[in-house]
């Protein structure tokens, strides 16, 4: 594989652990980790010290109606584990289990681009994008951040080159032109908390049509 050079950072890790991050951005971070070994271990360091964090807490009280419920659980048979979601293709286990194991239903958004919704709500987008070789993202700023995963090929754009498994954190500072790369599709995917701020008239006349 690739080596795997931009990764989550340090406080997005913290809340991905803690189960703090919206739908979007832990579908993105949690398909990272399963491709990045570095973050995965970085994860479990902070699986670590939440469970440490835990068992120095203080003791509270339980009520005796929950104290009863917890007991009874205890006495049930538990259920069978699931088995985590397995990698299929390009598209990591985490993102199979997204698209609850069929392909992508892919739509144009034109010249050549195209994309499949995952999960459109208050609190953010995700989606992937098929991006043709050497095509551009018309220029886009950010009202909030955008993550961006690349599964297959590759992209540049104003701060660095991004190759599978990379991971893209762009905030409102940035106004970029992402870039594919040679070869084969750039093919992403990419989660946000705002709509984009496009500068071109005609991005911005089909912004909400296609919902970015």
């Amino acid at each position: 594989m690739n080596e795997i050079r931009h990764h989550v950072p340090d406080p997005m890790m913290r809340d991905y652990a803690t189960g703090a991050l919206d739908y979007p951005f832990g579908l993105v971070v949690a398909s990272h980790v399963s491709l990045c070994d570095e973050c995965r271990a970085r994860l479990h360091s902070q699986e670590a010290l939440g469970g440490a964090a835990l068992e120095e807490a203080a003791a509270a009280d339980l009520s005796s109606g929950l104290r009863a419920a917890v007991l009874s659980r205890l006495d049930a048979a538990p259920p069978a584990p699931a088995a985590p979601p397995r990698r299929s293709g390009i598209y990591p286990g985490p993102l199979v289990e997204a698209l609850k194991g069929a392909p992508p239903r892919w739509k144009s958004l034109g010249l050549g681009v195209r994309q499949c919704i995952l999960h459109a709500g208050a609190e953010g987008s995700v989606r992937l994008l098929h991006i043709p070789a050497g095509q551009a993202v018309p220029e886009h700023g950010h009202n909030g951040i955008e993550l961006t995963l690349v599964l297959q090929g590759s992209f540049v754009d104003e701060t660095d080159r991004f190759g599978v498994g990379d991971l893209e954190v762009a905030d409102n500072d940035l106004t970029h032109v992402p870039v594919a790369g040679p070869g084969a599709p750039c093919i992403c995917l990419a989660a946000t908390d705002a709509p984009l701020r496009f500068k071109g008239l005609m991005p911005r006349l089909t912004q909400r049509l296609f919902r970015i």
